[in-house]
């Protein structure tokens, strides 16, 4: 069965003769014959009434007749809405993203795409930093954001934000908070590296940005961590960590993620912690990189502004503890 059977039959149902139908749809009577049987066999039911005076539906034809008069006026409802829709941009894009910015970012993006562009599909890769910079590399993805890679070859990579990676945990026996120093424009207290370092700790093995992050810092110290776990899983890292088991870094863009947890262990002893490392600065800039060897089309061009308007606005909003770089000098940059 497809609509233009249902056409012809209501235009029989309507005139009450195949011959009037025929002239009026200009096929031949033979063929709209043919669809009208092909109608009744497929339905197993008699739907007309031949007499020398025309044609009359039988009770099976009538409820056809209703039934396919409200299905063609749905159909064509359907095509107007569709008819009406924005034209734009139209084409699926990748994007490539380290996990811990998925929550903060792409949820409200795909949202927003979804409503204002409603012809691009939006695919996300989210992992490890090394992950994303793969995707981008051999293409598995239009647009990517790496962490703390300037430069990588094939790929256009602009700076686009900064943030400062943070020591965050249950604080139970109350040691470190004497070792804070709070900040005179009322932001978050800050905390030593040297003072950090002994604590113990919860963290990602080394293959992870932030640990790398943390190595260095140690390294250029001569100091050595108190690493008391070690997991990959950073669902692992957030529940040992949450359940006071040590102490984490975690990067700003966690914050909102850090807050739920102090509030669902408000009534437990101890404080929670959330500082800015100092001496030296934790930190992790993220790029937005494209492919350099093609200009980006109409749907990846819409995608990519679009992600980095919503970061701008986080940022700005102050829901992103973060620095602005896409816009900024390159004297600002460095």
């Amino acid at each position: 069965m497809d609509l233009r059977a249902l056409r012809y039959f209501i235009a029989v149902v309507e005139v009450g003769s195949l011959s009037r139908a025929a002239h009026s749809l200009y096929v031949a009577q033979p063929a709209l014959t043919a669809q009208i049987k092909k109608l009744e066999a497929e339905l197993g039911a008699q739907l007309l009434e031949r007499s020398h005076a025309g044609v009359t539906p039988t009770p099976a034809g009538t409820q056809l007749y209703q039934d396919a008069r409200r299905l063609l006026s749905d159909a064509e409802a359907m095509g107007e809405r569709i008819r009406r829709l924005p034209q734009g941009p139209e084409g699926s894009v990748t994007i490539a993203v380290p996990f811990l910015l998925t929550t903060l970012l792409l949820g409200p993006v795909i949202a927003q795409l979804s409503q204002t562009h409603p012809r691009i599909r939006v695919f996300v890769l989210d992992g490890l930093s090394l992950t994303v910079q793969k995707a981008v590399l051999e293409r598995r993805a239009d647009i990517g954001i790496v962490v703390d890679t300037p430069a990588l070859p094939g790929l256009d990579c602009q700076p686009m934000a900064q943030e400062d990676i943070l020591l965050t945990g249950l604080d139970r026996g109350a040691a470190v908070v004497p070792l804070l120093q709070s900040d005179p424009g009322g932001g978050l207290p800050s905390l030593a590296f040297a003072h950090a370092s002994r604590l113990p700790l919860v963290l990602q093995s080394r293959r992870f940005a932030i640990r790398q992050s943390v190595e260095a810092a140690a390294e250029q110290r001569g100091l050595r961590l108190n690493i008391v776990h070690e997991h990959d899983s950073a669902r692992v890292i957030r529940s040992l960590y949450h359940c006071g088991a040590g102490f984490t870094f975690s990067p700003a863009c966690t914050l909102a993620e850090v807050s739920l947890a102090q509030r669902q262990q408000s009534a437990a002893p101890g404080h929670w912690i959330v500082a800015r490392v100092t001496d030296p600065a934790l930190q992790r800039r993220y790029f937005v990189t494209t492919q350099a060897s093609r200009a980006d089309d109409a749907a990846t061009a819409v995608v990519r502004e679009c992600l980095l308007a919503h970061a701008r606005s986080l940022i700005d909003g102050g829901q992103w503890q973060a620095c602005w770089l896409l816009d900024a000098s390159p004297q600002a940059i460095n």
